[in-house]
């Protein structure tokens, strides 16, 4: 009598994951049922799954033939990039600010020039 009403409390306890695993039972059953088969599936993917295949094979041999990057180059590379992006290039001097900073129109308008009217 008392594992009767262990296993009652255990499965009002346990009710939601018992609905969940009834239910996928069910579509799982449903779904083998009366879904195609699994070579009528192959059949119709073959292509794509070829493809697939062969793109994946031709990664791995690309991989297992080029040599693995230095460390020290590929940031590098990435500092260069950063700095190209942000307009200091590495020869540029240090003490002069980049092309198109707000201090380069304010020296124009102190030699006498006019600002382009789009620039305002």
């Amino acid at each position: 009598m008392a594992i009767q009403e262990r296993l009652l409390g255990l499965a009002m306890e346990f009710r939601f994951h018992l609905l969940a695993a009834a239910a996928l039972a069910a579509a799982v059953f449903s779904l083998l049922s009366v879904g195609p088969s699994f070579a009528t599936v192959v059949s119709f993917f073959w292509p794509l799954l070829l493809s697939t295949g062969f793109l994946l094979a031709a990664v791995a041999v690309l991989l297992r033939i080029s040599p693995p990057p230095e460390e020290a180059a590929a940031e590098r590379t990435g500092e260069e990039l950063i700095h190209y992006v942000a307009g200091r290039p590495e020869e540029a001097p240090q003490d002069r600010p980049p092309a198109g900073v707000a201090g380069e129109a304010a020296e124009g308008n102190e030699r006498g020039e006019e600002e382009h009217p789009k620039s305002q």
